[in-house]
């Protein structure tokens, strides 16, 4: 076990589950995620929107990536969801086996420069 450092893990709520498979497959194709889990029971979600509570069943992603490519990570991400504002919450990975993190930083690729 070592330091989780620069990975992080994102969480987005999708509408449909077409939509979570698409923005799934197109983050690992661009190197953006290494993996994309997806939860396949819906989750039932609260919220506030435009000054009213609603309810929803939506789908959630659990995407692996890295620190250095969340900024490109969050423009695909925006520009293949249906929603007005998706949710996009990067969390640290505090620790993980070293096998798994070394796997997860290869599969990446930071924005050329």
């Amino acid at each position: 076990m070592i330091a989780g450092g620069k990975n992080r893990v994102v969480l987005v709520t999708c509408g449909t589950l077409t939509e979570a498979r698409r923005i799934a497959r197109v983050v690992v194709t661009k190197r953006l995620a290494a993996c994309v889990n997806i939860v396949l029971s819906p989750a039932e979600s609260v919220y506030r929107w435009k000054n009213k509570v609603e309810k929803a069943r939506e789908v959630l992603l659990l995407i692996k990536t890295t620190a250095n490519v969340l900024a490109g990570l969050e423009k695909e991400v925006k520009r293949l969801h249906s929603y007005d504002v998706p949710e996009f919450i990067a969390l640290p990975i505090a620790a993980g086996s070293r096998e798994y993190l070394s796997w997860l930083g290869g599969c990446v690729k930071p924005p050329a420069r």
